[in-house]
């Protein structure tokens, strides 16, 4: 399938929740696909939810295995309508987005989560983790619920711009 563009803020898709895709169809299977293609053609990307790619539906993918402060992890999950069930902990850390390329924020988390969800199986799914999947899952499912790392900052004090390296 296509790796798609990825939306950039201010797009109004971005500000917007997403809406629920209820039962699974093929049109669904292949947002998925174009998630994961996507994600793992952008370099850096853990993970990417379905209104960065101008798609306004709560679907997202996430793999976290090859980030240097990923501990345990899922490996690659695909979700559709996602819903947290549990937080537990709380940790402010610096969030990067794609869609908000030039900034980085301070952002404040569950240090654990249990999500549920569809699979791209349309089965049930449920994930419980931890640590930098669980930051990265909650940062994906904000973006289902139209909100960005910068809505999420500490505060001014916790928005900065992102360095470059070459």
């Amino acid at each position: 399938m296509p790796v798609r563009p990825v939306i950039v803020e201010p797009d109004p898709v971005l500000s917007r929740a997403a809406a629920a895709i209820g039962a699974l169809s093929d049109a669904a299977r292949s947002l998925a696909v174009d998630l994961v293609d996507t994600m793992y053609a952008s370099p850096a990307c853990v993970g990417l939810a379905a209104p960065q790619i101008g798609v306004p539906l709560r679907a997202f993918a996430l793999d976290v295995g090859g980030h240097k402060l990923a501990g345990a992890n899922h490996g690659r999950i695909v979700m559709f309508d996602p819903v947290v069930a549990e937080r537990s902990g709380s940790e402010v850390a610096r969030e990067g987005c794609m869609s908000v390329p030039h900034l980085t924020c301070d952002v404040s988390r569950a240090g654990a989560v249990v999500v549920r969800g569809l699979g791209v199986d349309g089965q049930s799914l449920t994930i419980e983790a931890v640590g930098f999947e669980a930051r990265a899952i909650q940062h994906e499912i904000d973006h289902l619920d139209g909100m960005l790392i910068i809505d999420r900052a500490t505060g001014p004090r916790g928005i900065f711009p992102r360095k470059i390296y070459r």
